[in-house]
């Protein structure tokens, strides 16, 4: 049924572009019989390539990559398998692609610097973000746990419109994914997906460090990847120029038997912490559980709230600190 709407669309495109092709043509003449031997030329040669083209373009706008249109497509044509074709987009005339990335970078600067982490534990997955995003001296707000579907989550590290255009995309390709088989994509089937079209575009300055975290039919799952298209699957990680605080925080309170409590309270001070350390992390913690009833948001707490949570000030302490400096 699909192909016949496919074809039956493609037809009455063909026809509207003939005529409007003619429409133009005879406002160009003057002449009639020049024009009309014109007029033949360019129809008959519309009519070989109209098809052929819209059938291209629709190929190419189609981003699904869930089936194939195969009444649609000649013999030597290429077919858009399960997967296999990325989003199209124009791209530059050039050869040189890596003059062009390069001149490209220095004309718009990506700045990067942020804190991610999620971690598996037995009641599902921790996903925690900082939500600052700066250029130079301008700093902004952003939200940095995208939701994929209601079971998946996505981390943005790295360029702000990379990772928010991927992620997009992925979003699409999987709830296109789950009409087509009345199912939902795996965790697993998600990343690689992501993993793919990131390692069709490497080299072409893309800037993406992502964390694919969720729950399927085999439980909790959890997946780095980056805009060179490497994967990898663990249980704990954390991206951005703030990690390795974060890390430290991670690996000294991790416990692969924490409560939900206990694991939304680490993913928030491990987060806290980088923040307090890195000058490009800031904001408001954001921490999302995800469980086999999909994601819930937990917090989003200001980091300013945080330091007087986590260091209080104690008049007394204060009060014996300025003694003993004046003491001194």
């Amino acid at each position: 049924m699909k192909c016949k709407a496919m074809e039956k669309e493609i037809n009455k495109w063909a026809t509207f572009l003939v005529e409007n092709e003619l429409a133009q043509l005879r406002s160009n003449f003057t002449d009639k019989s020049a024009g009309l031997a014109q007029i033949k030329f360019r129809l008959s040669e519309q009519g070989t390539n109209t098809r052929k083209h819209l059938k291209s373009e629709i190929m190419k706008l189609d981003t699904s990559g869930l089936e194939s249109f195969s009444t649609l497509t000649a013999p030597g044509d290429d077919v858009v398998g399960e997967f296999s074709a990325p989003p199209s987009f124009q791209l530059p005339n050039s050869n040189d692609f890596d003059g062009f990335v390069k001149e490209a970078i220095q004309m718009v600067k990506p700045a990067k610097g942020t804190t991610t982490l999620a971690f598996i534990f037995k009641d599902g997955v921790i996903v925690a973000a900082d939500s600052r995003a700066s250029m130079g001296g301008y700093i902004y707000s952003v939200k940095k746990i995208i939701e994929i579907n209601p079971y998946m989550l996505g981390t943005m590290a790295g360029g702000a419109a990379d990772c928010q255009f991927w992620h997009r995309n992925l979003g699409i390709k999987c709830r296109l994914h789950e009409l087509a088989n009345k199912r939902r994509i795996s965790v697993t089937g998600a990343s690689k997906l992501l993993a793919n079209i990131l390692y069709s575009y490497r080299g072409m300055g893309l800037s993406v460090g992502t964390m694919i975290a969720g729950w399927d039919e085999t439980g909790p799952s959890l997946y780095y990847v980056d805009s060179e298209g490497g994967r990898l699957k663990g249980t704990r990680f954390s991206v951005g120029s703030g990690s390795p605080y974060a890390y430290g925080v991670l690996d000294n309170g991790y416990r692969y038997d924490l409560s939900v409590e206990e694991a939304v309270e680490l993913g928030r001070r491990a987060i806290y912490h980088a923040t307090f350390r890195d000058g490009a992390s800031g904001g408001v913690v954001s921490v999302y559980h995800v469980g086999p009833e999909g994601w819930k948001k937990w917090t989003g707490d200001d980091v300013g709230d945080l330091h007087y949570q986590y260091y209080p000030v104690v008049p007394s302490t204060v009060e014996q600190e300025m003694v003993e400096a004046t003491g001194a």
